[in-house]
């Protein structure tokens, strides 16, 4: 598994959860101790359905698909196939047009 930050990947250990590795990455990208960071990841998401969701099992594929949510000001975006990315809504693109958007109506 991989964590990008627009130009920055950070490569996820093995063995460590899901849930945890992306605390880590917000912690370190805002540059605080992970149990500093507010809110708790807990109150945004359920980190164990979380790290469960794209797990394969014995008895069970892993599942397909894309899930989305926000974190701590980040947009967090895990796929199936491993990857995670991690964007400040503030730096993108779209976030630039749509300021320009709404300086306009005013």
């Amino acid at each position: 598994m991989f964590l990008r930050f627009v130009s920055e990947c950070y490569c996820m250990a093995r063995g460590n959860s899901l849930s945890l590795q992306i605390i880590e990455a917000v912690a370190e990208r805002e540059r605080t101790d992970p149990v500093e960071l507010e809110p708790p990841l807990h109150s945004v998401i359920d980190p164990e359905a979380l790290d469960s969701l794209f797990q394969s099992t014995s008895k069970r594929s892993r599942a397909n698909g894309t899930i989305q949510f926000d974190y701590c000001g980040y947009t967090v975006q895990i796929s199936s196939s491993g990857g995670v990315q991690l964007t400040d809504p503030a730096t993108s693109p779209q976030a630039d047009s749509q300021s320009a958007t709404d300086s306009l109506k005013s």
